[in-house]
């Protein structure tokens, strides 16, 4: 009996551990409110730091649990009287600035009638002891008339957050859960407000909105709650991921089929549940650490990966036992999926290009890439050739990094390729033998058949027009190895050695290019004649682009974006304004300073362009807020300011600087954040360091204040007189807000050289006085210099 009682006991402990993944998931599925915990609640107010929540007048209704936890609740109010509010207040002015363009205000003091609550924190524990203590009055009878309508709703927004949830639940630590509402407000409809201590911003308010046909989570406002403002310590990855070795199978019907070995490497207590992240065209099918069988939760969180802004699906790894987190562990990983598409004939677009196998983090790694193909075709991957041979119908490519790098890229295509030596470096220009579909030329629709009589007597043509000449995919591929090994050398020649020796250039459907270490992805239209190019591409700015632009741009980011990598998204801007001013840098070099003028030019008429709501597209927010500039309300305004506005900052502080002092800027970034990361913030200090001593404004914090973390293009009069050898005048500003204020440059022209002064405006007119030794024969303001306007 005792040895029975003994067997049960250690049954009953085993069930009581056996909650797996898959259960919770179901059970989150099923989520229900729990009539039983309703109550009538007045004056309950609570606070998750900066978000401060008053349940004023109504009724609050705690779901069931899940795993030992209520993970949910519903408020409603009482009446026509009941009422609830939600405050919060962004710290900084962007923020508020924001939140304004959003909501109409800077501050949020939004009363409600009802709301959902998702949570895995010590909300529900919290509210329940305040509640009981208070005899706050239970009204089950409430609870259970609106669990009917109320249900579906608390798990749609379950299922929104379904991968999170899990894992807090498994993980068990309330500290760092999560806590969610979706409120319909009284006057801003329905909006999200999210708190999470695990993420880089805790603070979050946002809505899902459409535009044309399309989602987009707009940001309405995102920042570091008050706890990290003060100094708490912001979150860290628990581990690393280095060593990879992945092994991928290409089936002819493009199916990708691999398996990722790593090294993982506890930075911190692991605890028993590890997040990963992979495309969502890939499913994970099996994982195994140090040899053992481990669990996978893999299921769509829509809602949480719009609010991150994430093209990743997240799925969590639950080891058999909790990791040891004192050593490393071998983790392999099985996946497969559909990351390439056909793009014509032996034509293909790799639609998951960073993230076709999983992921923990931007951290930088080794990698041993090993890839079997139908063998007519060619597979061009990141690292040095390490084997290449056909066995049957089966093509085997090999390529390993001898450097970390930030993440591994391939392509695959029916190429021809040519190569280059230059300064020693090996260049590889790889194209199409065929067109993509897109690029095809449409036929001539057949002319309108006429009466015999009628075509003989004027000898009119009646046969059908012949389709065009398709463009030829590979025309300009020498052309490219030439300019792709020049842009190399004078770029490893001013900012150092790039992270990989040598670099594969290589074609992608569309109208853009991206940059991967010794692997660029680069536009079709930039390997075909100029002429060739759709009619809508053929202006001069898109042929500049296309032809001179666009590919120096991503050979630079090999330096910016590959060997300096951003520290979060905040900073993504420097990557792309570093790699498209080092472009222009190049054309300036080739064709002169005009060419380089006239891009600026463009960018800057671009930024002024009025969005829908007439304001202009500059002032849609600062450079800083990466992703979150494309919203439904202006969806271009981020690649408008990231790379134009980013380039003109980059202009702005090469002149500011001097062309010696700047370029020595960029090869101490590359040489001191080498396979490291950079901030905004220490980016300008560093370029602190290359100001010259008793310049205005020379720790740049005015500038980045503008520029960087401001908004606005000012229209600039300038009005002088000379009184003696005394230049006076005044600088006036419009069309910006009040409190702009900026250094502008302004030239005075003597018969013996010319001087440059950066001169303060202001929303009144700026008085300036300077001493000249001849009369000037002009005075102007710099246009090409600064992101400006002269108004009349």
């Amino acid at each position: 009996m005792a040895r029975g009682l003994s067997v049960l006991a250690f049954l009953t402990l085993r069930l009581a551990f056996a909650t797996t993944s898959t259960d919770l998931a179901r059970d989150l599925q099923q989520i229900s409110l729990d009539p039983d915990q309703c109550y009538r609640v007045i004056e309950l107010n609570f606070a998750k730091e900066d978000i401060k929540v008053y349940l004023n007048s109504g009724y609050l209704v705690f779901s069931k649990p899940v795993g030992g936890v209520r993970t949910g609740a519903v408020f409603l109010a009482s009446s026509e009287a009941g009422d609830a509010e939600i405050l919060l207040m962004p710290p900084v002015r962007s923020e508020r600035f924001s939140l304004a363009t959003f909501a109409e205000s800077p501050n949020m003091d939004e009363h409600f009638k009802s709301a959902a609550f998702v949570f895995t924190d010590s909300t529900a524990s919290e509210l329940l002891a305040r509640l009981q203590d208070s005899a706050a009055k239970k009204t089950p009878e409430f609870g259970a008339m609106i669990n009917d309508s109320w249900t579906p709703v608390l798990r749609n927004l379950t299922g929104s957050f379904a991968t999170r949830l899990v894992y807090d639940l498994l993980s068990k630590d309330p500290k760092s859960g999560l806590f969610y509402m979706a409120i319909t407000g009284d006057r801003l409809g329905n909006f999200d407000v999210l708190y999470d201590p695990s993420s880089r911003e805790q603070i979050f308010a946002g809505k899902l909105s459409y535009r044309n046909n399309r989602a987009y989570f707009d940001t309405w406002t995102s920042f570091e709650s008050r706890s990290v403002r003060n100094g708490a310590p912001l979150p860290k990855p628990k581990f690393s991921l280095d060593n990879f070795r992945i092994d991928a199978t290409i089936e002819p019907d493009l199916t990708m089929k691999a398996v990722t070995r790593a090294t993982l490497t506890p930075k911190e207590k692991l605890g028993p549940t590890l997040p990963f992240y992979i495309s969502e065209n890939m499913r994970v099918t099996e994982v195994s650490i140090d040899g053992q069988p481990a669990e996978i939760f893999d299921r769509e969180s829509l809602r949480a990966d719009l609010i991150a802004g994430a093209d990743n699906g997240q799925f969590l790894v639950i080891p058999p036992t909790e990791l040891d987190s004192s050593k490393p562990h071998e983790i392999e990983m099985h996946h497969e999926g559909q990351v390439i598409l056909k793009a014509g004939r032996d034509v293909y677009y790799i639609a998951s290009r960073g993230n076709w196998y999983p992921r923990h983090g931007p951290e930088f790694s080794n990698y041993d890439l090993t890839f079997h193909y139908p063998r007519n075709l060619t597979l061009v991957a990141t690292g040095r050739l390490a084997d290449d041979r056909t066995e049957g119908n089966l093509h085997t490519t090999r390529r390993v990094t001898d450097t970390p790098v930030r993440f591994a890229g391939f392509n695959l295509g029916d190429f021809q390729s040519i190569s280059v030596t230059q300064g020693g470096n090996k260049i590889d220009v790889y194209s199409n033998r065929h067109l993509e579909a897109a690029l095809q030329p449409k036929a001539a629709p057949p002319p309108v058949p006429l009466p015999p009589a009628f075509s003989r007597s004027r000898r009119i043509d009646t046969s059908a027009p012949d389709t065009p000449p398709p463009a030829d995919p590979a025309a300009r591929s020498e052309q490219l190895a030439r300019d792709v090994a020049a842009a190399y050398e004078y770029m490893q020649a001013q900012f150092g050695p790039p992270p990989l020796p040598n670099i594969a250039i290589t074609p992608i459907p569309g109208t853009f290019g991206q940059g991967f270490p010794g692997l660029v992805y680069l536009s079709t239209l930039a390997y075909i004649n100029p002429e060739q190019r759709p009619a809508g591409l053929r202006d001069r700015s898109q042929q500049v682009f296309y032809s001179e632009l666009l590919d120096a741009h991503e050979v630079a980011h090999q330096w910016f974006g590959n060997l300096v990598i951003p520290a979060s998204y905040q900073d993504e801007w420097l990557m792309e304004g570093l790699a498209n001013y080092s472009a222009l840098l190049l054309l300036e070099k080739k064709k002169g300073a005009k060419a380089a003028a006239s891009v600026l030019d463009e960018y800057r008429n671009h930024l002024l362009s009025k969005s829908d709501s007439g304001h202009t597209l500059e002032s849609s927010g600062p450079i800083t807020w990466g992703h979150r500039l494309q919203s439904s309300l202006t969806p271009t305004a981020w690649r408008a300011i990231t790379y134009e506005k980013g380039t003109w900052i980059m202009h702005m502080m090469r002149r500011r600087l001097g062309d010696q002092a700047f370029l020595s800027l960029l090869r101490e970034v590359c040489a001191k954040y080498r396979f490291n990361s950079i901030s905004t913030e220490q980016f300008r200090e560093l370029a602190a360091k290359y100001s010259q001593p008793k310049t205005a404004d020379a720790n740049f914090k005015a500038f980045f204040d503008t520029w960087v973390y401001g908004t606005g293009i000012p229209a600039v009069k300038l009005s002088y007189a000379l009184h003696g050898l005394k230049l006076t005048g005044t600088l006036a500003q419009r069309d910006v807000p009040d409190d702009f204020s900026a250094l502008v440059p302004v030239e005075v022209t003597t018969r013996s050289g010319k001087s440059v002064h950066w001169l303060s405006t202001g929303s009144d007119p700026v008085p300036f006085t300077l001493a000249v030794k001849l009369p000037p024969t002009k005075v102007a303001l710099l246009s090409n210099d600064c992101l400006l306007t002269s108004a009349k």
